[in-house]
């Protein structure tokens, strides 16, 4: 494969690695061997040149001072930062030999990877390092953290990740962003939307918060957190009540419509709107406008699901473009989520036929505090890569106590020296993604993309693949598994796929072209992957599985009788934990603030940019009171997930539940009660 790595100069393609809808296409801009500047590459079909500020000052963090460059090996008390340098030789030799001493003392089992999407590429996620733990017979994690409750709620619906595709919605006159502050996280959605408005589209948000995306709006509707699928069935119960409804679409492609209008009678503006904290006048109003404008759109956002009725939510919403038949219209439907349409072959990725014991026990990511603390037989070992759960696990008091046990062995592969690392005994300086070779599938644009290594690896640093190797070696397995090359990584996973979206797309396709597009069909006329081939809105199988077959409201889980519900959303320049360590980022974001009602920070005594303390019976943080209508009465926002610095208590999932969601094992960090007053 050709390197561009080797080039000293020049503009080479390249791909954003971040774990963000948007996936775009890049131009890194080289000279004398190193990027001196990354921008969008403008021939991209959907990204079309435009970035965000987190890419663009990427380059910040390749060449951050901070960035790790070669092994460390604790000398100091757990969490207390001190480490000296080792070389990969003795790293490896040190994990593999306490391993093999695990497993014969306490079992494999003993050990637990613990990873997510911090690099977005296939390889660096899921190749080598699954195959690694599946032959190890390590605990399995149960990779729940993000988006896995919405996905199992929109499956029961639509039968998987399949939805608009997102260059037709330009096409809709009603877009419905629902739950997702796009404008910093989903900016190219934005960019199709307002192409659409100006052919007279209209755009409306639904959120807990009126942030960027709020203001952009034509019409923004705030509503009681976790009662988004009150709204959506008072829409049905008028959409219904007022013969809004395309009975066509509903008897030829839907199951369940009968049931469904007789249930959402019970659904009535006035009961929604006690619900919900939107008026009588605006459920109807919005309804009626779903009802009349078509093609209508809904962008289902991320938030919603990290609720304790998250899945159902989902499931709900996404039942409201059949409602109108709105699947039929070019640019109309909703997108959730539209991995299925990039689905590669990850039996041949991942290898689970590596794993001897199909019994091996599996822990929920969002629980990791709870398994380092309580399960019995313990966890003796964690291996962490492409995440920081220090930082974004939920109930995080918990998981520090946890990673500051003295008999856990803690491995950390990184860039950067994060709040989980510092609690490790070996900390490993992982590449960036520009580093690596690799391929990358969105979740809502139907491009994949093919990365090579655009400039060599940063001082001693290794891909999480090399080092899964390396650590393959060491324990002695010598399966052909390990000595894949990442280039037959690749063509195993496009390889004889049963996916028909990716037909006709391999290795040799991606190094010519950089990017291909799946061979998108509309979903109708057609069939989906559900039970009964349609879109499912009574669910005989959520039925079987203890579930309401009908679309329902339930109220969030009792959290105690704390008087605001805390919503830790995302910012702008950070993505989860990333960028938070890197000054230019930081800068950009200035500090965290909680936003708050004007009328219950008067009542509570509390002043714009006041210092405010706010606590639970898991935790306590301080952040700077934004006080105004950004926040219905009763809710509490903070954006971002911040890097710790000395004698600051900026740990928002110190305060967040770590129970599951009602469906996929998700997690509810936005179902937790606080109380705020001035530090």
């Amino acid at each position: 494969m050709e390197h561009y790595a080797n080039q000293p100069n020049g503009v080479f393609p390249s791909v954003c690695s971040l774990d963000c809808p948007d996936q775009c296409g890049l131009l890194v801009h080289k000279k004398d061997g190193k990027i001196v500047k990354i921008e969008g590459d403008p021939d991209h079909p959907v990204t079309q040149g435009a970035i965000c500020n987190k890419v663009r000052n990427m380059t910040a963090r390749i060449y951050d001072p901070k960035r790790l460059s070669y092994p460390l090996k604790r000398i100091g008390a757990k969490g207390e930062g001190k480490f000296e340098r080792i070389s990969w030789e003795e790293a490896i030799e040190t994990i593999a030999a306490r391993w093999k001493e695990l497993i014969r003392t306490e079992g494999p089992e003993s050990i637990l990877p613990y990873s997510f999407y911090g690099n977005m590429g296939r390889l660096s996620a899921e190749s080598m390092d699954r195959r690694f733990f599946h032959r190890l017979g390590a605990s399995r994690l149960d990779q729940t953290i993000c988006t896995s409750a919405g996905t199992k709620g929109y499956e029961y619906t639509m039968g998987g990740s399949f939805g608009t595709d997102p260059e037709d919605t330009v096409h809709a006159k009603l877009i419905i962003m629902w739950g997702i502050n796009a404008v910093s996280t989903n900016m190219h959605q934005v960019a199709l939307a307002e192409k659409a408005r100006k052919n007279g589209a209209q755009v409306v948000v639904i959120d807990v918060h009126k942030n960027q995306t709020g203001r952009w709006a034509d019409w923004f509707i705030p509503i009681m957190p976790g009662t988004d699928s009150a709204l959506a069935l008072g829409m049905m119960h008028v959409l219904f009540a007022e013969n809004m409804v395309d009975e066509h679409f509903l008897q030829q492609y839907t199951v369940g419509h009968e049931e469904l209008r007789e249930h959402v009678k019970q659904y009535d503006p006035a009961s929604v709107s006690a619900i919900t904290g939107v008026p009588v006048e605006d459920v109807v109003r919005l309804a009626r406008m779903y009802g009349q404008i078509s093609p209508s759109f809904i962008r289902i956002g991320n938030g919603l699901q990290h609720h304790d009725n998250g899945g159902m939510c989902i499931r709900t919403i996404a039942c409201l473009p059949a409602l109108t038949g709105q699947w039929l219209k070019k640019g109309g439907g909703a997108i959730k989520g539209n991995g299925g349409y990039l689905l590669f072959n990850k039996q041949a990725l991942q290898r689970p036929d590596l794993l001897a014991n199909k019994q091996t026990r599996v822990i929920n990511m969002n629980q990791l505090g709870r398994a380092l603390l309580e399960l019995d037989p313990p966890v003796r070992s964690l291996f962490v890569y492409n995440s920081n759960p220090a930082v974004v696990a939920p109930e995080a008091n918990k998981v520090r106590r946890g990673l500051a046990r003295d008999d856990l062995f803690t491995v950390v592969h990184d860039m950067f020296l994060t709040e989980t690392a510092v609690y490790a005994d070996l900390v490993l300086p992982a590449t960036s993604s520009f580093e690596n070779t690799d391929f990358y599938t969105s979740y809502w644009h139907h491009f994949i993309h093919l990365q090579r290594p655009v400039i060599p690896p940063y001082g001693e640093s290794k891909s999480n693949v090399e080092v899964f190797r390396l650590l393959a070696k060491a324990m002695g397995f010598d399966d052909q598994a390990f000595q894949d090359t990442d280039e037959e990584l690749i063509r195993q996973a496009l390889h004889n796929h049963r996916n028909p979206y990716l037909e006709g797309i391999d290795y040799e396709t991606l190094v010519e072209k950089q990017y291909v597009k799946a061979n998108v069909k509309p979903l109708f006329p057609g069939r989906l992957p559900t039970p009964s081939g349609k879109i499912e809105l009574y669910s005989e199988k959520m039925e079987r599985e203890g579930y309401p077959p009908l679309p329902t409201y339930a109220p969030l889980a009792d959290d105690g009788d704390y008087p605001y519900l805390f919503i830790p959303a995302p910012n702008h320049n950070f993505l989860n934990s990333t960028f938070s360590h890197n000054d230019k980022h930081v800068q950009l974001e200035k500090m965290p603030r909680l936003h708050m009602n004007a009328a219950d920070a008067a009542r509570a005594g509390i002043e714009n940019g006041d210092n405010v303390r706010i606590w639970n019976e898991r935790g306590e943080c301080e952040l700077v009171a934004s006080v105004g209508e950004n926040v219905l009465p009763g809710v509490v926002v903070s954006q971002g997930l911040w890097a710790d610095m000395p004698g600051t208590k900026r740990l928002v999932n110190a305060l967040t539940p770590d129970r599951l969601a009602d469906m996929g094992g998700g997690a509810t960090f936005f179902s937790g009660r606080v109380n705020v007053a001035k530090a």
